[in-house]
């Protein structure tokens, strides 16, 4: 009997030390995932998504394929408190009827093309003047109007989104059937990668980009942001925006942003330039580096700390200071969106490239890939 007890004493503890070893363990991390949602359906019917990256510090990013649009992009401020800081809409209607351009994957052809034509190994193309005299954004329906096929690519490490669409040979006036795919990646780092590649059957011309509003205060206009550019060169425009050709230093000027600066510092000067463009909406010249991903941009807000940071792979950013935002588009929680309440950062080729033999070619020929990164970082100070 008395050994029974014994026995009995040893087995209990033995369970109470593994208990306690169990309860001692390190909880594991949450894991990154990707939540599909129903994100309403377009005029003819399709069902459209809504796919949301959550990484281990609860930053979201989430992406529909209409359009590959940035939807929203909770980062944390200074106090850990997570806040969206993009411009959007509810739900699909809002991107089918969107004027603005709101988080959309552009393409083929992002920014614009002077009078809507180009001329490519001796051949006259002529393409949509939705834009004035001028092409803009791929024209009537660009890459932000179509309907992505969507792809869970996501790794142990992060969670990833690849959106597909095949633009067919002569759409928008573009030739050869262009394969696209763009990857949306949220990493640990708060850090949003969007990766693009394509391929064409013919040569064509491409620069894709990604059109997000942002305000990192989530509320009120952007003219207390401070903006550095690392570009000691912009591309001046004529009246209709479209470059002259010439790569004008910044310095002693209202484009200068070497240095950090509010938005809204010099944005009313009497100053040409700002008179073209109602504000900022100009290509700023990236400075060479020997960086695979060189920063670009930083912006900073006070109020609540939040700092962005963008990197990328391209020769060029346009900074628009939302000058054409008119208040009227019904947007996310009941926001109106009025004049100058959200900034683009739009990394790109130049602008009207096509036209202008002395800028970084946006020419992709058949059987060669085309492949730009630009990397969004989310801090707080």
């Amino acid at each position: 009997m008395m050994k029974l007890r014994k026995l009995s004493v040893v087995l209990a503890l033995s369970m109470a030390i593994i208990f306690v070893a169990a309860g001692c363990q390190r909880k594991p991390e949450a894991k990154l995932n990707m939540e599909k949602r129903a994100f309403g359906k377009t005029a003819e019917g399709a069902e459209v998504s809504l796919y949301v990256l959550t990484n281990k510090n609860g930053v979201e990013a989430a992406i529909t394929n209409f359009g590959g649009a940035l939807v929203s992009l909770k980062a944390p401020d200074r106090t850990g408190k997570l806040g969206d800081v993009i411009l959007g809409y509810e739900n699909v209607d809002g991107y089918v009827n969107d004027t603005f351009f709101f988080g959309g994957t552009i393409g083929r052809y992002g920014n614009r093309i002077k009078q809507g034509q180009f001329k490519l190994n001796g051949t006259t193309y002529t393409l949509a003047k939705n834009n004035g005299a001028n092409h803009l954004h791929g024209g009537v329906k660009g890459f932000n109007k179509v309907l992505w096929e969507a792809k869970d690519v996501s790794t142990a490490d992060v969670p990833a989104l690849q959106l597909s669409y095949t633009s067919k040979d002569g759409e928008e006036g573009y030739p050869g059937n262009l394969s696209v795919q763009v990857t949306f990646t949220l990493t640990d780092s708060n850090e949003l990668k969007i990766d693009y590649a394509a391929t064409t059957d013919k040569d064509t011309i491409v620069n894709l980009t990604n059109h997000a509003y942002f305000n990192l205060a989530g509320q009120g206009d952007i003219l207390q942001h401070q903006l550095r550019l690392a570009a000691s060169r912009f591309t001046p425009v004529d009246a209709t925006l479209i470059p002259t050709g010439e790569l004008r230093e910044v310095k002693g000027t209202p484009f200068d942003f070497t240095v950090a600066t509010a938005i809204g510092d010099r944005i009313n000067q009497k100053d040409e330039q700002l008179k073209f463009g109602e504000g900022y909406d100009h290509n700023f010249v990236l400075d060479a580096s020997t960086e695979a991903l060189p920063i670009a941009a930083e912006v900073y807000e006070p109020t609540t700390g939040r700092t962005l940071t963008v990197s990328t792979t391209e020769p060029g950013i346009q900074f628009y200071s939302g000058n054409f935002l008119t208040g009227t588009a019904p947007g996310k929680g009941g926001n109106k969106y009025p004049y100058r309440t959200g900034f683009c950062l739009e990394t790109q080729h130049f602008p009207d490239s096509p036209n202008q033999p002395a800028f970084p070619s946006t020419v992709l020929k058949a059987g060669d890939q085309y492949k730009s990164s630009t990397v969004y970082k989310f801090s707080a100070k």
